[in-house]
């Protein structure tokens, strides 16, 4: 086989969350023009639509299920409709995540176990629910959890996210090692990535300090985190379980500065 080959998704079957629209809609067409047919989840299904009529364009099947990965019944359903549709599933990429920056003292309780829930607990959640489906037939399984550098350096205005996201990169490892050798489990740490949600944000000073503070002097696209997750989940990677991989232009620290409490 040519090294490039390996590459190649031929054959497989993929399931991607948050994937309406950024970095999941970006891995769902990689993933479709790699060969993979792709099941898409988000909560809204017109975003879907249109990432399903790319999938589609590239010649692969595409499966919508609208789905709040906040509620364990759509998570049950979600997988149901993907081996329903399918028969099976090779690859799980746990996307959907989020909690905007906010100070220590302003952050409640509940907004503290809501940034768990949406980051962490979600993606435990759906990858119990899909390595039954994944190993049937004595077949082998990965799962990619998108994490972010900000649960790698500690940073004022962060403890929610910060924390979940540091804590989806150590349930990845230890995922790696209790799953090992029949689920490959790796995560991507995402720096600042221009996508909708941090265009809505982007102001041309804030956009200057970012790129400022980061090494490669630029802002990350969905493509390059997209083109991360493709290595992750394809046979190129088949040696590799448990490893952060962070596509986020060198940083050694935020590409932000905000306040402290005090």
């Amino acid at each position: 086989m040519p090294l490039l080959d390996k590459f190649r998704l031929d054959g497989r079957v993929a399931l991607v969350t948050g994937a309406g629209k950024g970095i999941g809609a970006g891995i769902s067409k990689v993933f479709a023009e790699a060969g993979a047919d792709v099941a898409i989840a988000a909560r809204s299904d017109g975003d879907l639509r249109q990432v399903a009529d790319q999938i589609e364009s590239f010649g692969r099947r595409a499966l919508c299920v609208p789905t709040d990965v906040l509620e364990n019944a759509q998570l049950e359903q979600l997988i149901n409709h993907v081996e329903e549709y399918f028969g099976k599933l090779d690859i799980l990429v746990n996307n959907a995540g989020g909690f905007p920056p906010k100070p220590f003292l302003d952050t409640t309780v509940e907004e503290f176990d809501y940034a768990m829930r949406f980051n962490v607990t979600s993606a435990f959640s759906l990858s119990r629910l899909a390595i039954p489906i994944m190993t049937q037939k004595n077949s082998n399984g990965t799962i990619l959890n998108i994490s972010s550098v900000v649960g790698d350096f500690p940073a004022s205005s962060f403890s929610a996210y910060g924390t979940a996201k540091s804590a989806l990169s150590f349930l990845t490892r230890e995922l790696a090692q209790e799953l090992a050798p029949r689920i490959r489990v790796n995560a991507i740490a995402v720096g600042s990535t221009r996508t909708s949600s941090l265009n809505a944000v982007l102001t041309p000073e804030i956009e200057n300090t970012m790129v400022g503070l980061t090494p490669l002097a630029r802002l990350g696209e969905v493509e390059d985190v997209a083109l991360g997750a493709l290595y992750l989940c394809s046979p190129a990677s088949d040696y590799v379980t448990g490893e952060i991989l962070g596509v986020n232009g060198g940083l050694e620290r935020l590409s932000m500065e905000l306040p402290r409490a005090f």
